[in-house]
């Protein structure tokens, strides 16, 4: 049974906004509409809706997204040693760049630290102000 964009936005966890943004970007095909212009959803779209959901909550980038949306619904077989082959590459990628986000972010946490320690100097200039308004050279 087809539903409307509210209740497929229910069902797959993605807002409204969100979905009609991924039909504009052609990452989901356009859904049938009622001839009162209302959108239609059938479980299979809402199945795509929740796929895109749960690859964007991995941090994968829609570009990635797309390619995983391909070699799931491409004709293959989701059991296919090549389409399996093609997900793990992909899914090696981005694990080394949530790697680097990771070091970036500690990195950035021992920064912040420092500066937070530097004001409990209760100094009259205040050394983490001074030192985000300075210009870096």
């Amino acid at each position: 049974m087809d539903v409307t964009i509210g209740e497929a936005a229910r069902r797959s966890g993605v807002h409204i906004e969100t979905i009609r943004y991924y039909e504009r970007e052609k990452i989901i095909p356009k859904p049938i509409r009622t001839d009162a212009g209302r959108r239609l959803y059938d479980d299979a779209a809402i199945g795509r809706l929740s796929f895109v959901r749960r690859c964007r909550e991995m941090g994968f980038p829609m570009k990635q997204v797309r390619i995983l949306m391909q070699l799931k619904s491409g004709g293959l077989s989701p059991d296919d040693a090549t389409s399996c082959n093609d997900a793990r590459i992909i899914g090696e990628a981005h694990i080394v760049e949530v790697r680097q986000k990771i070091a970036e972010l500690q990195q950035l946490e021992r920064s912040l630290g420092t500066l937070i320690e530097q004001c409990k100097t209760n100094t009259a200039a205040c050394p983490m102000l001074s030192s985000l308004f300075a210009e870096q050279t």
